[in-house]
Parts: structure tokens; C-alpha cells; sequence
């Protein structure tokens, strides 16, 4: 081979990947942040449960995913229509199907492949059948397109529910399907060609001759000609009648054009994602970022129809007077950054999700907020009291639009007129009069048998994590009582919100659990007592965890443990004490403990907060290490890229914010909490149209600590900065570096507040 065609293929080597480099640039350059959403991230699950991939519109009321166990699920169990729940509550199901009519089924269980799953989009083929999927919705209406691929065979479509009622007339099917009580979901369904035959089917027999399928398990089939070979269906959803389930897909689908639904909805998502526009960073970076932030916005769901919604609370329906009513809102997981997040993002749309919770409180028999509600009510799960941190948090942060008076009356409530014991809707009981006298809730000693009825026997006392949880509720309460003037009530919840240090040992600088007696539990070990979930005495995770959950006042907690030095080793050793025993004994006992870096628990969301607590201690550059190694060991872009479960938004609002280089650490202070930034540029847009820019020169996976800072053009040293600095705008500044700067919001001065604006450390 000569020289000169050597370099002739050189250069056309050359001149080829020069093209393809170009065209991946320009590529790159044209993804929009919806491009970078994955939502199979997380698809499996490390121990619990996993991320599921959830085709909707933000907070919109239909959303689906596949029915099926996780990714690794080989069966398609039908396809679906509505899911009411974060967890897989599903109503009615589709299955389309070809073949011999004695095969048909309720709900085929279909073999399938070359699937996509897009926020906006989904397609899907059912191999056995021959069939390709594809789907779209809207927030209250969907459509799907089927292409029957198998010549000379009878197409199918069935629809079927639970308890309800369905009737088939013509080309539409509606009706009803009970969920709880007198919760009921209707649907409105279209196909733009008419069957040739319809009626109920039930135990595997297809009554052609009855159009109303009525009580359980109530199912419907059509069939068209054998020619037909493509096949749209559209359908609306509603909690208030069948009439408003038409109404609404005729406002949002007036046609069978799916792609014209998709394109909308690709729209949406844009325009929502792009709120928060990066540059820089990874590619990998880049799709946990925007995954993360799709994440965030699946819930709480908006049930308003037109003006109105259908409450659990008093099985009315009711106007919603021009503000719309959410639901859906597991708040043990949200408040801590998911709701701080939206109060950046769309503080109008946050306003109509506080205003829902205090319709709730209004409509809820003991004037109590919600704990957790969802579609079907309050469900109170997990510990504590956290919507009075939600209130807080948004007044503390200068929203208005809500009666604060009223807020506080129903957040004195929940602490006040239900039992504090987990996972109960029962009234006060013996454990809550002893708490309000004593500042405590008292463990049981290892064999001692419960006596108090409130207590859920599964879920236990949670005797240290209720006291914690039960000091930061009422510190939010007592700055709910400031806001109103009420001054004795402000001073008498603030000295409450230091029962915390009733649990503390001085002698080990843990939360130790007392008996009824005021005597520490023992012998005691801070991994492992505590029973399943360590729920005797914690919640979900031990007292390694637990130790730390002091968000209101994490400088009293460094006084408390001696001293910053003894503050930052004990940090240091939550991240490296190992785990005690191998791996299958420590979750087969703490399974929600997840995503472990030592005793740190990145997989559950009491932890979230912890590593900024460096800041507290004049170490904010251990904080930068550590977010940076936390995110990248545990949120990647695949199938097990979330380390825990992930409930609305909990742990993915952790990483949003982590990620832009600030964190809340405390719900109801105004302050967030210098990390280190992931991306070089990022654009906020804030609710009021201004935007918050924040520049990271130099950043790169190398360079994560921070050098210098300047906050709207002023040299900044403090490890946080208040919502004030950027609600109206501004401008954040750092320079980054590989190397770490022990000096940089190291001094005295610089340390975050506790309690308050003023510094009480």
C-alpha cells in the first residue's frame, strides 16, 4: 500500500470523524432539558422499592407507568389507565389483543420489547400479539394509538375496573370504578372507529347482548372487522362525575392526533424543566440533574376540575375559587426540600398547595393538618407533624397568600389534638400528656410489653425520633406564634423546641432513649436496638442518623457535643464507622437504611441535611467532599441510580439542590447552605421572573472546593446566605480548585444561624 494512500485514508478518516464530532456538537447543542430526563433511573431498586418510570404532565392528576414488578419484570400486566398513588394504585386497565377469542382475557399479561419511556410519551411492543403501543397524556385526559399487525385476525380492546359500573354504547365506554367510600373515579372513553361488537365480559364469557357491566370486577369488550389495522383510543378521568370526565378530554384531546398530544407535552415539560437552565458539568451530571428535578415534579397532583374538586374529607364536591386544590403530598419526605424547592420555582402554585392542606384542616373533623395526605385522605403515616415546617418555611420566605392565623390554629392542633405516636389518627392518649410534661416520649425497656392503645404495633414508640421531630414541629410552631404577635405562645413553643436535649447523653453525645423513669435504656447499642427499622426507639434508621436531627438548632447541638473539634469528629465518624455486621444481617434489620457510607444513610431522608452540618463547625470544605462524593457514589444515570426510595420528590430535591451548590438545611429559616456547585453556569428563574445566576469558574469533577466567593458582587466568606440575598435576583460567584481551603467560611463570624436570623451559636 503506498504512502500517498495511506494518507489518503487518513485524511477521509479524519475528515469522517471531524463530521460525526460536528454532528454530536450540534446534536448536543439541540437537546432540550427534557432530552436529559432518564426515567428509568432508579427502574431497581437496591432493597425497597424502586423509582417508577411516570409518564404525565407536572403535578397533572392522570399519570401512568407499566404495570409491572421493576424493570427486570419480563410482563407487561395490561396497559394502563390512571394511577391514583405514588405506589401503584391503579384503576381500570387496557388490553388490547389478536387472536382466538377464547384466549381473551380481563387483563392479558403481555411479553413485550422497544420500549421507550419519555415524561411526555410512551411506545411499546407486545411481541406475542403483535402489537405496537404508543401513548400520551394530558393532566386529565390520554390517549392511546394501537397498531394491530396480524393479518386476517379479529382486533380486541378490553376495559375493566374493579367495583363500579361500565357501560359500552357505540364507540364510547363510560363509567365508574369505586376506590374509597364514596371516592370514585369516572372515565370517559372514545374510539375513532365505531366496534362491530361490544358488551360485558365476565369469567372469561363475552355477553354481546348487555351493554352495563355492574359490582365487581366490571369489564367490557369491543372487536372491529379484521381489516382494521390501527386503532385510537382517548379517554378523560375525574373524581366528580362521568359528564366532567367527557368535559375534560374534550378540552384537552378535541381530536385523535397523538402526536399532537406528545408535542404538547414535550412543550410543558420544556418549559418546566427549563426554569433551571445548567451548562458545564457532565453528561452523566446532566441527566441526574434533570431526572432528579422531573422527579420533583410528579407531586403533590392537582384534583381541580374546571373550578372544582371532589374532598375525601367530607365527600363533597367544592369550588375551588380560583385556587387549585392539590393532593398527594407524602410531607415526612417533601418538607425538608421538595416544598422549598417549588417556593423558588412557582411560589403561586406552592400558595394553592398550602391552601389545600388548610382545606383539608378545615374539612377534616379535628382541625389537624395533613400528615400525609393522599387521593383517598390522610393516610398519617411515618412520625411527627412536619405541615406546620411547610407553613413556616413559606411565611418565614415572604409568601403571604394563605391565613397565617388560620395555619396556626390547625398546626397547633396537629401537635396538640392527636396522639404523637406514629402512624395513628387517634386522639392524645397517656404517651402525649407525658411528653407535655416531661419534654420526652419514654421507651420501653428491651421485653417490656406496650400498654398504650394509640401505639401502632408495628410502627412502635419511635420514642427518640417523635421527640426530635416533635422539637422542630414546635419550633416551627413557635415562629408561626412570632409572625401573629402572640408572644407568650412564641416564647412557651421555643422552649419547647429544646426538648431535644432531654435524650441527650453527655457521656456518648447520642440520643439515647429514656424510660418513663428519665433513665437511659440499657444496655444499649447505636446500630442495632431497637428492633426492625430500629422503630422501639428511632424510625426507619438508627441512632447514627437520629444523631444529627436537630435541624433547627445545630449550633446548640455543637455546644452540646463540646465543641466544634468533637462536632466535626463525630461527623467524621458517622461517614466511617462501619457497619457492625455484614451487610445481608444490617438490612435484613434496617432495610430502609440504605445507600450507606459508613453509618450515613443517603437512601432515607433524615440523613439529607447531615453533611452540611460542616458549616456549623468551620469545616464547610468537608461539606463540598462530601455532597460531591455522596451524589456521584449514589445518583447515576441507570437502572440502580437512586440509593433509596424515592417518595415524591424526597430524595430528589436533595440532589436539585445540591447539585445548583445550596441546600435548606432548616425548613422555617430563611437560609440555605453553601455546598459545592456541579455546574459552571446555572440560570434560576425565580417565581417572580427575576433570575439568580450562579457561576462556578473552574468547576469540574476535579475541582470541587471553593477558592472565593462573591454574592452580588461582594466578597462572600459565609458557608450560607439568606433568601432575602436572592429572592429578587443576584448573583453567586465561586472559584473553584482541587485543592481544599481550610480558611474559606472557616471563622467564627461565618457560621449559619440557628433558631433564627441572629446567630446563636
Amino acid at each position: 500500500m503506498t504512502s500517498r494512500f495511506l494518507k489518503k485514508i487518513l485524511c477521509l478518516l479524519l475528515f469522517c470523524g471531524m463530521c460525526a464530532m460536528k454532528q454530536q456538537i450540534v446534536a448536543a447543542s439541540k437537546a432540550e432539558p427534557v432530552d436529559y430526563v432518564n426515567p428509568y433511573m432508579g427502574n431497581i431498586s437496591h432493597l425497597l422499592v424502586p423509582t417508577y418510570p411516570i409518564v404525565h404532565l407536572p403535578n397533572s392528576m392522570l399519570r401512568v407507568y407499566p404495570q409491572r414488578g421493576d424493570y427486570t419484570s419480563g410482563k407487561l400486566h395490561g396497559l394502563p389507565v390512571l394511577q391514583i398513588s405514588h405506589r401503584g394504585s391503579f384503576v381500570f386497565n387496557l388490553s388490547p389483543f389478536q387472536g382466538d377469542e377464547a384466549d381473551l382475557a380481563r387483563v392479558m399479561d403481555y411479553e413485550y420489547d422497544n420500549e421507550v419511556v419519555k415524561p411526555y410519551y410512551y411506545k411499546v411492543d407486545l411481541c406475542d400479539q403483535q402489537l405496537h403501543v404508543d401513548f400520551a397524556p394530558s393532566r386529565q385526559s390520554a390517549i392511546y394509538h394501537f397498531d394491530y399487525r396480524r393479518q386476517n385476525t379479529v382486533p380486541y380492546l378490553v376495559l375493566n375496573g374493579g367495583n363500579g359500573e361500565l357501560t359500552v354504547e357505540g364507540n364510547t365506554v363510560y363509567g365508574y370504578q369505586n376506590i374509597w367510600n364514596n371516592l370514585k373515579v369516572y372515565i370517559y372513553m372514545e374510539t375513532d372507529v365505531t366496534p362491530e361488537q361490544s358488551g360485558v365480559f365476565r369469567d372469561g364469557k363475552w355477553n354481546r347482548e348487555k351493554r352495563k357491566a355492574e359490582g365487581d370486577d366490571i369489564c367490557v369488550a369491543l372487536s372491529w372487522s379484521p381489516a382494521l389495522s390501527s386503532l385510537n383510543v382517548r379517554y378523560g378521568v375525574s373524581y366528580i362525575s362521568v359528564d366532567q370526565a367527557k368535559k375534560n378530554l374534550k378540552r384537552e384531546i378535541p381530536g385523535f392526533e397523538l402526536e399532537t398530544v406528545a408535542e404538547e407535552g414535550r412543550r410543558i415539560w420544556n418549559e418546566e424543566l427549563g426554569k433551571i437552565r445548567i451548562s458545564g458539568g457532565t453528561e452523566n451530571d446532566r441527566h441526574v440533574f434533570y431526572t432528579s428535578l422531573y422527579r420533583c415534579l410528579e407531586r403533590p397532583v392537582c384534583v381541580s376540575e374546571d373550578g372544582r374538586y371532589f374532598s375525601v374529607y367530607d365527600n363533597k364536591v367544592h369550588d375551588d375559587g380560583g385556587h387549585a386544590y392539590y393532593t398527594d403530598d407524602w410531607v415526612w419526605d417533601s418538607y425538608r426540600a421538595a416544598h422549598p424547592l417549588r417556593i423558588l420555582l412557582d411560589a403561586p402554585k406552592h400558595t394553592d398547595m398550602l391552601r389545600s392542606f388548610l382545606r383539608m384542616a378545615e374539612t377534616d373533623g379535628r382541625h389537624c393538618l395533613p400528615n400525609f395526605p393522599e387521593i383517598t385522605g390522610d393516610s398519617r403515616r411515618m412520625n411527627c407533624n412536619h405541615g406546620v415546617s411547610v407553613m413556616a418555611d413559606a411565611w418565614c420566605k415572604g409568601i403571604r397568600d394563605f391565613d397565617l392565623r388560620e395555619a396556626y390554629a390547625y398546626a397547633k392542633n396537629s401537635l396538640e389534638k392527636k396522639t404523637l405516636a406514629p402512624w395513628s389518627s387517634a386522639a392524645p392518649g397517656w404517651l402525649d400528656s407525658f411528653y407535655m410534661e416531661k419534654g420526652y416520649i419514654p421507651a420501653l425497656c428491651p421485653g417490656e410489653k406496650e400498654t398504650v392503645p394509640e401505639v401502632n404495633s408495628w410502627e412502635k414508640r419511635q420514642a427518640v425520633a417523635v421527640t426530635l421531630g416533635t422539637s422542630y414541629d414546635q419550633w416551627c410552631l413557635s415562629r408561626m406564634a412570632a409572625a401573629l404577635g402572640l408572644e407568650h405562645e412564641a416564647k412557651h413553643y421555643l422552649d419547647c423546641s429544646y426538648n431535644y436535649r432531654n435524650l441527650f447523653n453527655p457521656q456518648t453525645s447520642f440520643f439515647h432513649p429514656k424510660d418513663k423513669e428519665g433513665k437511659f435504656i440499657e444496655p444499649f447499642d447505636y446500630r442495632f436496638s431497637g428492633g426492625m427499622g430500629a422503630r422501639d426507639y428511632y424510625g426507619e434508621n438508627n441512632a447514627w442518623v437520629y444523631r444529627w436531627d436537630v435541624q433547627h438548632n445545630a449550633g446548640d447541638l455543637v455546644k452540646l457535643m463540646g465543641g466544634k473539634e468533637a462536632f466535626v469528629r463525630n461527623l467524621d465518624a458517622t461517614f466511617n464507622e462501619w457497619l457492625g455486621r455484614p451487610k445481608y444481617e444490617f438490612y435484613a434489620q434496617l432495610p430502609d437504611h440504605t445507600g450507606n457510607v459508613g453509618q450515613y444513610s443517603m437512601g432515607n431522608e433524615p440523613s439529607l441535611h447531615i453533611p452540611y452540618l460542616y458549616n456549623y463547625a468551620g469545616a464547610p470544605w468537608k461539606a463540598q467532599h462530601r455532597i460531591r462524593s455522596l451524589v456521584h457514589q449514589w445518583f447515576r444515570n441507570d437502572l440502580m441510580g437512586m440509593p433509596g426510595d424515592e417518595d415524591g420528590g424526597g430524595l430528589s430535591a436533595f440532589v436539585v439542590f445540591s447539585m445548583m451548590g445550596f441546600y435548606p438545611v432548616t425548613p422555617g429559616l430563611p437560609v440555605y447552605h453553601i455546598g459545592s456547585p456541579f455546574f459552571s453556569s446555572i440560570e434560576l428563574k425565580l417565581s417572580n421572573g427575576k433570575t439568580l445566576e450562579i457561576i462556578a469558574r473552574n468547576c469540574s469533577e476535579e475541582n470541587k472546593y471553593i477558592q472565593s466567593a462573591k454574592l452580588n458582587g461582594k466578597v462572600w466568606t459565609k458557608p450560607w446566605f439568606s433568601h432575602e440575598d436572592i429572592v429578587n435576583g443576584g448573583k453567586l460567584e465561586f472559584v473553584m480548585g482541587n485543592r481544599c481551603n481550610k480558611e474559606w467560611g472557616s471563622g467564627a463570624e461565618d457560621v449559619p444561624p440557628s433558631l433564627g436570623m441572629k446567630n446563636n451559636n
